[in-house]
């Protein structure tokens, strides 16, 4: 299916805690859409809508390869939930209970967890300034911003604060000033953290190319990497975000996530 096709683009639409997901399967043949055509599809009054977008297409030594874009057309090398949504859909697909999973940031594990949940391995984060990236060598612990930030790489940068009362941030300007700081070259995705216990934290989302979203899983993931690295909590915790709880887990082998997913609809996008 060609973007030009009078049939329309055919397209699922999916969500995980309600971090929503326009997917084309094009294991079949068809073309990536254009910046342009993703940005027309994400609009939520004149397109579909979305917080990402996802490809599906032919895996090579894997199950499926998977390609990401972020509503302003930009691409991402990673998005955990869209992952746990495409890995559900073709384990029901094939009635596998195991896929491995290309992506531009690595070859992720996916398993089905039980009781309908879905969990993938996002794999080991990203610990050293220059692949982040960030612009300069920094205490990637301890960022010289002020809120001493922490920066991590989940196959994409993020920023994570740690506060008092999340649900008091201005997260409309909070988050588009840090998204751009001059610190991270290739923009970053926004964390603010609330910490309930060892094992439980709350987390706000600013999500890099589309703003605040429900959940978010490479921000749980690299929340739960920070609040673990400062010491505040253990490698296993309840990230509760504005669309449910998701569970991370930081194991020897990579960070795992896990929680639900829904295919909502399947729809046919005409332009």
């Amino acid at each position: 299916m060609t973007m030009d096709s009078p049939a329309g683009l055919h397209f699922m639409k999916m969500h995980g805690l309600g971090n929503d997901f326009v997917v084309l399967d094009l294991r079949g043949g068809g073309e990536l859409p254009a910046p342009e055509t993703v940005m027309r599809i994400a609009d939520r009054n004149r397109g579909v809508g979305f917080d990402q977008m996802a490809a599906i297409l032919p895996g090579k030594n894997t199950d499926a390869r998977l390609i990401f874009w972020n509503a302003d057309g930009s691409r991402s090398a990673a998005c955990g939930n869209a992952t746990r949504c495409i890995a559900r859909h073709l384990m029901d697909e094939t009635g596998a209970t195991a896929l491995r999973l290309q992506t531009e940031h690595a070859v992720l594990a996916a398993e089905d967890a039980g009781d309908g949940l879905t969990r993938v391995n996002m794999g080991q984060p990203v610990l050293d300034w220059r692949a982040i990236p960030l612009a300069h060598a920094v205490d990637v612990d301890h960022l010289p911003i002020e809120g001493d930030p922490v920066a991590t790489g989940m196959g994409n940068p993020h920023i994570t604060f740690f506060v008092d009362d999340a649900a008091a941030i201005e997260l409309e300007r909070f988050g588009p000033t840090h998204e751009h700081h001059p610190l991270y070259p290739e923009r970053t995705n926004v964390e603010v953290v609330q910490v309930i216990s060892r094992d439980e934290i709350m987390l706000r989302i600013w999500e890099r190319g589309t703003g605040a979203t429900l959940a978010s899983g490479s921000c749980s993931c690299a929340a739960a990497v920070a609040a673990a690295r400062r010491g505040l909590t253990g490698r296993q915790v309840s990230v509760n975000v504005p669309g449910g709880q998701l569970k991370i887990d930081w194991r020897e082998d990579g960070v795992w996530m896990e929680g639900p997913t829904a295919n909502v609809f399947d729809g046919v996008w005409h332009g």
